[in-house]
Order: C-alpha cells, then sequence, then structure tokens
C-alpha cells in the first residue's frame, strides 16, 4: 500500500485500485491482473504448492481489495486510509463513537463480523464495515489487518483475535472515558 501513496504515476494507482476493488469476494489468483499486486511480494512460504490458494493469499488477497473500497475516491497520498497502529478494533470504536444513534447498530456488525464461522462469511461481514469507515473517513492499519485475517482462518486462532479486537474496541472506549474525567 505504501507504493501506491508513494507513487508519482496516478493513473497507474487509480487503475491499481480499480483493479484491486473488482476482485473483492473473488479467489486470490483468479484475476491475472492483480497477480503483481496481490501475489509478487508474498514469501515463498506463503505461496500456494497447489490449486487452492493458501490463507496467506487468502489474508493478501482480501486486505487489499478491502483496502482499494476504502481508498476509494480518496486520493491515497493526502488521505490514506491505511494508518499504521489503527486496529480493526480501535477503528471500529471510532466508527460507533462517530454517530451515537448507530453505536448500537455498528457494535452489533462488529459482535456478527468476530464471530462469523467461516471466512467467506467473516469477509462479508468486514467489507460491510470498511463501508462504514470509508463513509466516516476512519483509517485502519491493513498490515495488521492483513495479519488478522491469516490468523482468523485458523479456527483455534480465531478466540484470540476476537479477544485483541474486543480489547482494543473497548480499551478505546475506556481510555477516552478515563481522560474524560481527568479534565
Amino acid at each position: 500500500m505504501a507504493w501506491l501513496a508513494e507513487s508519482k504515476n496516478d493513473s497507474v494507482v487509480r487503475a491499481t485500485l480499480a483493479s484491486l476493488r473488482r476482485g473483492i469476494g473473488k479467489a486470490p489468483g483468479s484475476m491475472p491482473d492483480l497477480w503483481d499486486v496481490t501475489l509478487g511480494g508474498l514469501s515463498e512460504g506463503l505461496l500456494s504448492k497447489g490449486d487452492e490458494p493458501t490463507r496467506g493469499e487468502w489474508a493478501v488477497h482480501t486486505a487489499l481489495t478491502l483496502y482499494a473500497l476504502h481508498q476509494q475516491g480518496k486520493d491515497p497520498k493526502k488521505q490514506c486510509m491505511n494508518k499504521e497502529g489503527e486496529s480493526f478494533g480501535t477503528a471500529v470504536r471510532k466508527l460507533a463513537e462517530h454517530d451515537k444513534n448507530n453505536e448500537d447498530a455498528v457494535r452489533r456488525r462488529f459482535n456478527a463480523t468476530a464471530v462469523s464461522d467461516s471466512f467467506e462469511r467473516f469477509s462479508w461481514y468486514l467489507r460491510g464495515l470498511i463501508q462504514l469507515l470509508k463513509a466516516k473517513d476512519i483509517p485502519l492499519d491493513y498490515s495488521a489487518l492483513t495479519e488478522d485475517l491469516y490468523w482468523y482462518q485458523f479456527p483455534d486462532r480465531r478466540d484470540s483475535i476476537r479477544l485483541k479486537w474486543g480489547q482494543d474496541f473497548y480499551r478505546s472506549a475506556k481510555k477516552e472515558e478515563t481522560n474524560g474525567e481527568a479534565k
């Protein structure tokens, strides 16, 4: 994602983001015009050796295509939707706080995303939350999300990912409450 923000060729950046958006919901490797972006930088250990994409390929493909959705209509140089340190839980908390009238609806979507029992369903719910983050210009750490997406595919690791998201969601709220009391 950094190369998109640093590229001097705006037309290539726009075309790449548009291609990535067309890859949303599709399997990694199914669109040859995305191979360079989604597979090109992967280590040998994350690349498939058979017919099925690896968990690493799914994680990178999903994160990059969702980033392109999040970045749509915004200049990556001026308003990058990738922000290091802005975890999924923290970003969703900001979304909930942005519009207090919809706080419960955001929390329900977040919970539905977290308890998804399949990667496909999880990705679908995640896409909805990304669209909401996009609408409110709330960035997200896509490197961290990629790692979360990778580990989420291991059923025995899902609870630790969910715990992290929940902690980040409530840690942000608690920190703000503490700051509010200190004033």
